[in-house]
C-alpha cells in the first residue's frame, strides 16, 4: 500500500517496532529438525518430551466452553517419560504382537495390537473438497482503530491485540499436490475475538468464477481432474475446465486473474489477500457501511515465473509451505495490513455504476483507496499440522457484532456451505470443539451432545424459556454486546431464479485489468492462455476461447491465436477502454527484503572471510543465507568453519532470489552423470562444476539478481553472463557485491531481462 492511499503509516510503522521488540528470535538459519541435536545412537534413559522447537506453539488452551484454562500448552500435549496405551497404562513392548509362542498365530485378545492398528485406520479425515492443500501459522493482528468510525467490532479498537490462525491454501489440488500449481489461492484467518470468533475467508484473487453459489459445484467439477482418468491433478489445463469458463464467460474476469502472474505467487508472504465479497459494517450508532476487504503484504506482491514454477512443483512441491514455515523459524515474521475500501450503504448497492453485489467485480482503488485498519503478524508455526492446519474450520458465518453480511447470492450460498462441509469433514456438530476451533469468549449454549462432544454441561434444562435452571441462559441486547442483524430493507419482489441485469458485464472488467498490466506482465498473460488452451484437445473449445479473449483485447487474441495456429476471431462487442488502476500491476515499486533467500556459492578455495562478511550481513538485513558448497558438513579451517546449508546436488535456483558467487568453484567429486543427472559427462567446461554453471543460468533466465566478487567472476565468464548485464552485480570485494545485489533484490527481479520484443 503506498504511502499516499495509507493515512495511517506512522501508526503501522509503530506497531511493526512493538511486535519487533516484543520478540526477539535471533537470527535463525532455518531447517533444524528438533530444538536438541540427536545423539548417534538410540536413547534409553528415560527422559520427558522434549519443547518444541523455538518457532512453534500450539493453539491456547482454552476449554470447549471458551473459558481460559490457563493450563501450559505443554501439559496438554504428550506428557512423561513413558510409552502408554491411549488410557494411559504403560507399555513394556510395542513392537511385538501377542502370539501363541513366538512362532505362534496372533491372538485376538491384544488389546494393544488393536487399538494401535485401529487408531491408525482412522487417523485420516476426509480432505477438503477444495482447498485440501494447505499451511497455515499462528499470529496476532493488532488494531489501529482507524476501522472505529464505521464498526463497533471490540476488535478493531485501536491498539487491541487479537490472536489468529491463518491458513493458505490453492483450490483445486489434492492434499498430495504442488504448491507451485497456478491455481487461485485461499487466504483463510480465524479472529479469536473477546466477542467470539470472527473468520475471513478470502482468496488471493479479489474476484471469483461464478456469481450464485448454486454453480459452485459446477466450476469445481470442471476445474477438477477429468472424473474417466483422475487426470490431469491440479490443473486448469485441460478441456473441462476451459469448456466450463469459455460457455460460463462470467469466469472470464477471475480466469484473467488467473492466467496473470497472480496465479503463480512467489510465496504466501509476498501474496495479497481479497474477501472477495461485499460485507456490511455497523458502527456503534447503528450506521452501516458497505467494505471489500484487503490483505496487503508488507513484503510486496511478488510471483513466480512460469518455468521456475515448474521447475518448482518437481524438486520441492512444499515450496510454499517449507518458505513459510522457514520465515517464521528465521524470525523474518511475514505481516500483512488489513484494509477496507467503504461504500455508502445505499439501496442500490453500487458505486460508480460497479455492482456491490456481484463477486465477478472489483472496484479499482483509485476510485475507492484501501484504508489501513490493522496489522497481522505471523510469529509461530504449528506443533502439529494435523490437530491445527487441518483440523482448523472456517465458515463465514462466524461473525461478531459490527459486522454482516450482505445480500451477494455467492455469499450467501457460502454460508450455508461451509457449515455443512465441516459436519462431514470432521465427523459432526462439535467441530468448534476441538482446541483449533475453540472460542476465546465464555459460551453458554444449548446445543447437547453428538459425536465428539467434549464440553461437560450441567443443568437440567437445554431450552428456553425455563425455570429449573433459573431461567439461564437469557439474551442479551444490543447494548450488552449481542449479535443483531442489520435491518436492511428488502425490496418486493416477485419470486424468480434470475440475476439483475448488472450482472451480464462479462467483458469491461477483465479489459480493465488486462490495460493495467504492464508489457512484462501482458506477454506471461499471453504466455499462459498459449500454454493452457495447447494442452486442450477439443478444437472447438479452443475456437471459442478465443472468441471470449477477442472481447477483453485484440493484441491479446491475436498473439494466443498465433501460438494455437487458429485465426484469431473479431470481437463480438465494442471494445471499451477504462482507465487503468495501477495497483493491479505488480510491477515499478520497490519492497523490503525481509526473508528473502540469498544462496552464497563456495568451496574450500573461495574468499572464506569475504563469505563469512556476507553471511552476517545478510543475516543482519533480516534475510537469510544458505551457504551451497560441493559436499555437506563444513568448508574452511576447524577453527573457524563456515556450515553448509545446501550442495552443488541439493541446491536449486528456485530455492533462491539472489545468488552470490565467491569462487571459481572447482567440479565436485560427485560431479558425474551417473550420480547426479545434472551433470553431462561429455559436456563439463574445465574448472567450474557444471552443477552451479545450471545455478546461474537458471537464475539469470528467471530475472534473478546475481553478485560475484573474487574468483566468482570467473565463475561468471564460464557461465556466459556479462557482468554488466540487468540484474548482475560486481565487485571488488564481498560487501560491494552484496550492496548492489541487495539494490538489486528491492525490485523483486531484474525485469529488464524480460523486456518485451517491438
Amino acid at each position: 500500500m503506498s504511502e499516499k492511499k495509507n493515512p495511517v503509516k506512522a501508526a503501522a510503522d509503530k506497531v511493526v517496532e512493538k511486535v519487533q521488540d516484543a520478540v526477539d528470535p535471533g537470527n535463525e538459519i532455518p531447517g533444524a529438525p528438533g530444538p536438541v541435536p540427536p545423539p548417534v545412537d538410540e536413547p534409553t534413559s528415560p527422559t520427558g518430551p522434549l519443547p518444541p522447537k523455538h518457532d512453534q506453539r500450539g493453539p491456547d488452551t482454552y476449554s470447549p466452553t471458551g473459558q481460559e484454562t490457563g493450563i501450559a500448552q505443554e501439559e496438554v500435549a504428550q506428557s512423561r517419560a513413558h510409552l502408554t496405551t491411549a488410557q494411559g497404562v504403560r507399555l513394556h513392548d510395542t513392537d511385538h504382537s501377542l502370539k501363541a509362542g513366538a512362532r505362534g498365530p496372533v491372538l485376538l485378545q491384544d488389546h494393544h495390537l488393536r487399538e494401535k492398528i485401529t487408531h491408525f485406520d482412522h487417523e485420516r479425515i476426509p480432505e477438503r473438497v477444495v482447498h485440501a492443500r494447505g499451511a497455515a501459522a499462528h499470529g496476532v493482528f493488532r488494531a489501529y482503530g482507524t476501522a472505529s468510525t464505521v464498526s463497533k467490532a471490540a476488535f478493531l479498537a485501536k491498539d487491541v491485540e487479537t490472536p489468529v490462525f491463518v491458513r493458505f491454501s490453492t483450490v483445486l489440488g489434492s492434499r498430495g499436490s504442488a504448491d507451485t500449481v497456478r491455481d487461485t489461492r485461499g487466504f483463510a484467518t480465524k479472529f479469536y475475538t473477546q466477542e467470539g470468533v470472527f473468520d475471513l475467508v478470502g482468496n488471493n484473487i479479489p474476484v471469483f468464477f461464478i456469481q450464485d453459489a448454486i454453480k459452485f459445484p459446477d466450476v469445481i467439477h470442471a476445474g477438477k481432474p477429468h472424473p474417466d482418468r483422475e487426470i490431469p491433478q491440479a490443473q486448469s489445463a485441460h478441456d473441462t475446465f476451459w469448456d466450463f469458463v469459455t460457455l460460463h464467460t462470467e469466469a472470464t474476469h477471475h480466469t484473467l486473474w488467473n492466467m496473470s502472474d497472480r496465479g503463480i505467487p512467489r510465496s504466501y508472504r509476498m501474496m495479497e489477500g481479497f474477501g472477495v465479497h461485499t460485507f456490511r459494517l455497523v458502527n456503534a450508532e447503528g450506521d452501516s457501511t458497505l467494505v471489500k476487504f484487503h490483505w496487503k503484504p508488507r513484503l510486496g506482491v511478488h510471483s513466480l515465473v512460469w518455468e521456475e514454477a515448474q521447475i518448482a512443483a518437481g524438486v520441492d512441491p512444499d515450496f510454499h509451505r517449507r518458505d513459510l514455515a522457514d520465515a517464521i523459524e528465521a524470525g523474518a515474521f511475514p505481516q500483512w495490513e488489513l484494509g477496507i475500501q467503504t461504500f455508502p450503504d445505499t439501496p442500490e448497492q453500487n458505486f460508480a455504476g460497479i455492482d456491490l453485489l456481484d463477486p465477478t467485480k472489483i472496484v479499482p482503488e483509485e476510485m475507492a483507496p484501501v484504508q489501513a485498519i490493522g496489522l497481522l503478524t505471523l510469529n509461530a508455526n504449528p506443533s502439529n499440522y494435523f490437530a491445527e492446519t487441518e483440523q482448523v474450520a472456517f465458515h463465514l458465518g462466524h461473525l461478531v457484532p459490527g459486522i454482516d453480511v450482505t445480500d451477494d447470492p455467492l455469499l450467501q450460498g457460502r454460508l450455508f456451505s461451509y457449515l455443512d462441509t465441516q459436519l462431514t469433514r470432521l465427523g459432526g456438530p462439535n467441530f468448534g470443539q476441538l482446541p483449533i476451533n475453540r472460542t476465546h469468549a465464555p459460551v453458554n449454549d444449548m446445543l447437547r451432545d453428538g459425536m465428539h462432544q467434549t464440553a461437560v454441561h450441567r443443568g437440567v434444562a437445554p431450552y428456553r424459556p425455563n425455570s429449573l435452571d433459573g431461567g439461564c441462559p437469557f439474551l442479551a441486547g444490543e447494548d450488552s454486546g449481542a449479535f443483531v442483524e442489520v435491518p436492511a430493507e428488502i425490496a418486493a419482489s416477485v419470486k424468480e431464479r434470475k440475476a439483475p441485469a448488472s450482472f451480464d458485464d462479462h467483458y469491461s472488467q477483465p479489459r480493465l485489468f488486462w490495460l493495467s498490466m504492464t508489457p512484462t506482465e501482458r506477454e506471461h498473460i499471453i504466455a499462459a492462455y498459449t500454454f493452457e488452451l495447447g494442452k486442450c484437445y477439443e478444437q472447438a473449445i479452443k475456437e471459442r476461447a478465443l472468441t471470449v479473449l477477442a472481447n477483453i483485447d485484440t493484441e491479446l487474441c491475436t498473439q494466443v491465436a498465433a501460438g494455437l495456429g487458429l485465426p484469431a476471431p473479431v470481437a463480438e462487442a465494442r471494445l471499451t477502454d477504462p482507465e487503468p488502476s495501477a495497483a493491479l500491476s505488480q510491477l515499478g515499486q520497490t519492497w523490503p527484503l525481509d526473508g528473502r533467500i540469498v544462496g552464497i556459492v563456495a568451496d574450500a578455495n573461495a574468499d572464506l572471510e569475504g563469505v563469512r562478511t556476507v553471511r552476517q550481513a545478510v543475516l543482519d538485513a533480516g534475510m537469510v543465507p544458505l551457504v551451497i558448497a560441493p559436499a555437506g558438513g563444513t568448508i574452511g579451517p576447524d577453527h573457524e568453519p563456515v556450515t553448509v546449508q545446501r550442495t552443488f546436488t541439493t541446491a536449486r535456483s528456485v530455492e533462491f532470489d539472489a545468488i552470490l558467487l565467491a569462487g571459481a568453484l572447482a567440479p565436485g567429486s560427485d560431479a558425474r552423470g551417473a550420480r547426479d543427472a545434472k551433470v553431462d559427462d561429455d559436456a563439463v567446461p574445465a574448472g567450474i562444476d557444471p552443477r552451479v554453471l545450471l545455478l546461474i543460468a537458471e537464475a539469470f533466465r528467471h530475472g534473478k539478481a546475481i553478485g560475484a566478487w573474487a574468483d566468482g567472476l570467473d565463475a561468471l565468464q564460464t557461465a556466459g553472463v556479462a557482468p554488466d548485464a540487468p540484474g548482475v552485480v560486481t565487485g571488488g570485494d564481498a560487501t560491494e557485491a552484496l550492496e548492489g545485489l541487495i539494490e538489486m533484490l528491492a525490485h523483486h527481479r531484474a525485469w529488464d531481462r524480460f523486456a518485451p520484443t517491438a
